[in-house]
Order: structure tokens, then sequence, then C-alpha cells
């Protein structure tokens, strides 16, 4: 006899990235930051770490809104923290969607997006990403209560121009969330559509660009209606006393971001041209990761299976429209030369064996 609701009965449920227990591995498989965070977020939290934390935090992080809200030129009031950006995922799904709304979201994408829908009794409504990952015309689903996207996409790395996110806000029906967790690394960002559109919700991080996964900090950017709304529905104290201090100290430092974020995009060039030269298919990617697809007669499985037996961990989905493909987060350059020496002897090793198996196929097919 099962105690749980029927919907949570019959899902699957997320499953995270591999986090190694045990051994040194090259990590490039969950789109961490390989840089160290600001000097400053360490000291800030050090200095943190006192009798304070006998206290509860203050319940809507204000010192946190009043410094994104500066740093990105907003007002604090359009500014709501939360434990990660899956923690306002959360409480965005359970504020506008309930059993039998509409949820919608492109595919491939990330595919918490349908587990927080599914949680809801929701209905998940996937629709399907063209071949270069641009929206189909039929996107827009009638009467959806929440429309997500994440641009910069995960997995493919691949971004829609905001002219056309904001064409999509003005012809929906619930609110459209932008999930910006990539956007410090991409050409542009859709801040700017919340001035336009009452209906329109920016999710950052602080887990890539600012090298704080580990600290757990996301922030969502809406008109004031809407972080009113949302307020109601998160838990009581959900951005701990840490957390603050060292967000407020990451966004004083953009000068180590920055720094850290052109290392990465020059690295994920270099990655991208090495990739390609190789014989994969590599999509353009704003993010700090690469989607690339494997050359025909290479399997992606068995390349990720090998590289983990090598202590190198990429990320491979054996779904639909990925099960050909690695996400290969962008690690510093000697990880990645590392990760790419391996790659060439593995597919030159596959290659020669497809090679050498097809010869003597046809071999044997002659009279």
């Amino acid at each position: 006899m099962s105690y749980f609701r029927n919907n949570i009965e019959r899902m699957s449920g997320y499953t995270p990235g591999e986090q190694p227990k045990d051994g040194i591995y090259i990590k490039l498989n969950t789109n961490e930051n390989p840089y160290p965070p600001s000097p400053g977020v360490l000291a800030a939290i050090k200095e943190a770490v006192n009798e304070g934390l006998r206290l509860y935090p203050d319940p809507i992080a204000s010192a946190a809104r009043i410094k994104i809200a500066e740093i990105l030129g907003t007002q604090p009031g359009r500014v709501m923290a939360g434990n990660g950006s899956d923690d306002l995922l959360s409480i965005i799904v359970r504020s506008f969607a309930g059993p039998g709304d509409k949820v919608v979201f492109p595919y491939p994408s990330y595919m918490l997006y349908k587990t927080l829908a599914e949680l809801q009794d929701s209905v998940a409504c996937a629709v399907d990403f063209t071949e270069d990952y641009t929206l189909p015309d039929d996107f827009i689903v009638k009467g959806a209560k929440v429309t997500f996207l994440a641009n910069p996409n995960s997995p493919s790395g691949t971004m829609i121009s905001p002219d056309a996110i904001s064409k999509i806000a003005s012809e929906i029906d619930g609110v459209l969330v932008v999930d910006e967790a990539y956007a410090d690394f991409a050409n542009d960002n859709c801040l700017s559509l919340v001035e336009q559109h009452d209906n329109v919700l920016i999710l950052r991080t602080l887990s890539k660009s600012y090298s704080l996964a580990g600290i757990r900090l996301g922030f969502c950017i809406a008109q004031e209606s809407l972080i009113q709304g949302l307020m109601k529905v998160k838990d009581s104290y959900n951005v701990d006393r840490l957390s603050i201090a060292a967000v407020i100290a990451a966004l004083d430092d953009q000068i180590s971001m920055k720094s850290h974020v052109e290392k990465i995009r020059e690295t994920r060039r270099y990655l991208t041209k090495s990739l390609e030269d190789m014989g994969f298919s590599v999509y353009p990617s704003q993010t700090n990761f690469v989607l690339a697809r494997c050359m025909k007669g290479v399997s992606a499985l068995s390349l990720y299976q090998t590289l983990k037996a090598r202590k190198i961990l990429v990320r491979y989905f054996g779904l639909r429209r990925l099960d050909d493909c690695l996400r290969i987060t962008i690690g510093t350059r000697e990880e990645i030369e590392i990760l790419l020496k391996h790659l060439r002897e593995l597919a030159s090793t596959t290659h020669s064996k497809t090679v050498h198996t097809c010869n003597h196929q046809t071999r044997i097919r002659r009279p």
C-alpha cells in the first residue's frame, strides 16, 4: 500500500548530475565554475560565522535584494531571493499552477520543469524545439498558467533573442518564466522585458558565473505585483545568513566574476573548435558548457562510460534527441586539454574498429 498521492506515485522525479563521493575526478558534468569564488566571499562568510547564527535570518533577505537591485539597475521591491533558482522555480509553479493546469516548456530543456509540474498534478506540456533549437510555431499553448524558457537553454547552450521572447510574453495567457542561469556567459539577456511585460519573471543564480553552486542563492526579478504574490508562497526563512553575506560580497566583486567568465568563454571557443576538428557537431553555445553530437559510428554512451572509468565526468542523457550527445562543462584549459587527449584517443580507436568491422563484413558477403 502506498501513502503517496497518485501523481507522486506515478512520477519518476528529477535526477541531478553525478556528484562523486570518492576519488579524484575531472568534473565536467554539472556546469560548475572551475575557478574559485571571490576572496571577498570567503572573508564575508567567515565573518558571518559568529554567535548571530543562533538567530533566524531576515525572512525576505533585504540586504541581498538591495545589492542585487543595485547591480542590475532595478528596485529591491522587484527582487526576490531564494535557496538557489530551483527553490524559486518551485515557488513559481506552486503559485500559479494547480491540478490539471498546463505548464509549458520546450524539449529538450531543463527537466526539472516537468518534475515541478508533476508535483502539482499539473499537465506538463513539452513542445519540441526545432532541430536548430529555435522555437516552433506551436510553442504557445492556449490557457497555460506557466511557460518556461531556459535562455540560454540547457542542455543545448543555444539562445532565443529577447525580441522573440517579448513577442511570446505578449501572446501567452499566463506567466512567462525566463530562466537565465547562464546569462553572464551570453551576449544578451531579457532583463529589460520586466519593464515591458507584467507577466515576465527573470531567474538568475550565483551558482554558475559567481562560483557559488555550494551556497545555493538564486533570485527572481519581476514587477512588484508578482513578487508580492510569490512572497506568500515561499518558506518562512528560505535564505540563510551565510548565503546573504556571500551574495553581497560576490556581487561587490564584479571584476573577479567577469575575469572568470572571459576565461570560460575563451576556453569554450577552444573546446568547440577542437571538438569540431575531431568530427563532433557542436551547437553554438552561450553558456559555460557545450552540447556535442558524436560523429557517426561513435557511441556517446560508450564515450561517457569510458571517460568515467578514466576519472573524467561529462553528462550523458539517455533521452530522445540527446542519446547521441555529450554535454561538457567548460573546465580550466588544463582540464579541457586532458579531456581532448582522451577523446581523440577514444574516437580514433572507435572509428578504427568501425572501419575494420565494416570491411570484415564486406569480405564475408563476397561469393
